[in-house]
């Protein structure tokens, strides 16, 4: 089967699912509402990890500011923001109508968006200079500063957290937080495959391959990695402000800021899916998300031992992911199509 063909058979077969979800699995929508965000986690971990060969451990910070903003945004618009946090968003006097609710989200998610991206252009001209290992160190405490930080604001509650708009009971958020999820997830994924296929994609990919090189051919790698890293965050920051809604409540260290869990997890599923490739973190995501939920609901109490040997698994035994090992063991069917290898020698003998 033509590659290209292929590849158009499973983005139908996914839009299908995801269309259908709610009729597929009425009982279990809001998993499936995560398991979407999950691969916008991977997704965007990948763009910078995986094509352009930075390995952040900070991500999960703008996957926080997002989450925050949004939030704040979505009550600002209507209330005092400390007053309501102070309140802890309870009694009669915050009160969201419909389109109060539905208003928020529309601003508050898109700006969610835009303060994540702009946090990592500010980090980005800082710490994206660095290479290899010094910028993964470099971003190994931004969870940890950003989680304390939130803890010690109390205009967004501050250790106690922050309580989400709470819906009109006429709402099904359910439904409707799970459509925002699967299409932020088909909007990152389509744009993600259109970014892969242009010269930008091209040029992050010579910076992943070889940076010197890359500069000597007239790349700013500098500017193009503030870049990537800011394109990923805003897909980051909108997921954020939908994962605080799913949650109904902000904490700043363990939802929010939550570096030892979700930011670990992110690198964990573009590893497991194939890093550097379009369908590696969809499928890492899917496998890794579905795993961890068997844990959850079967190993009660060892989830984390199992979760922990998961993580060995997958380092040990596939560390080119389940896409990178396909294409090893059927070249002919998963290895690169003729565009790829086309666009590999254009690029190698430019």
């Amino acid at each position: 089967m033509n590659r290209r063909l292929a590849n158009v058979i499973a983005i139908l077969a996914l839009g299908v699912i995801g269309i259908l979800g709610p009729w597929l699995f009425p009982a279990h929508l809001s998993q499936f509402s995560k398991l979407w965000l999950f691969i916008v986690l991977a997704l965007t971990w990948d763009l910078l990890g995986g094509q352009t060969g930075y390995n952040s451990f900070g991500n999960v910070v703008f996957f926080g500011i997002g989450m925050y903003a949004a939030a704040v945004t979505q009550v600002g618009l209507y209330y005092p923001v400390a007053a309501y946090t102070a309140a802890k968003g309870g009694g009669t006097e915050f009160v969201f109508d419909v389109a109060q609710f539905y208003t928020g989200l529309a601003v508050g998610l898109p700006v969610g968006g835009i303060m994540a991206a702009l946090a990592a252009a500010a980090l980005g001209m800082v710490i994206l200079g660095m290479r290899g290992h010094y910028f993964a160190i470099a971003t190994l405490g931004l969870a940890i500063a950003a989680g304390e930080l939130a803890a010690g604001w109390e205009y967004i509650g501050a250790g106690s957290g922050m309580v989400t708009p709470t819906p009109p009971d006429t709402i099904d958020t359910t439904l409707l937080f799970y459509y925002l999820s699967f299409a932020l997830a088909a909007v990152t994924f389509g744009f993600l495959a259109w970014l892969y296929s242009t010269r930008f994609g091209l040029a992050i990919n010579a910076i992943r391959d070889d940076e010197d090189k890359a500069e000597a051919m007239g790349h700013h790698t500098t500017r193009n990695k503030v870049i990537t890293w800011t394109i990923s965050a805003f897909f980051l920051g909108i997921a954020g402000g939908i994962f605080g809604n799913l949650s109904k409540f902000i904490d700043p260290i363990d939802v929010a800021f939550n570096g030892a869990e979700v930011g670990v997890w992110m690198i964990l599923m573009a590893i497991l899916g194939g890093k550097g490739t379009l369908w590696g973190p969809v499928i890492g995501a899917a496998v890794f998300y579905v795993t961890k939920e068997l844990f959850w609901t079967y190993l009660l109490g060892w989830q984390r031992v199992a979760l922990g040997a998961l993580i060995v698994i997958i380092v040990v035994f596939f560390p080119q992911g389940i896409v990178g090992w396909l294409k090893e063991r059927w070249p002919e069917r998963f290895g690169p199509s003729k565009e790829e290898m086309e666009a590999a020698d254009a690029k190698g003998g430019a």
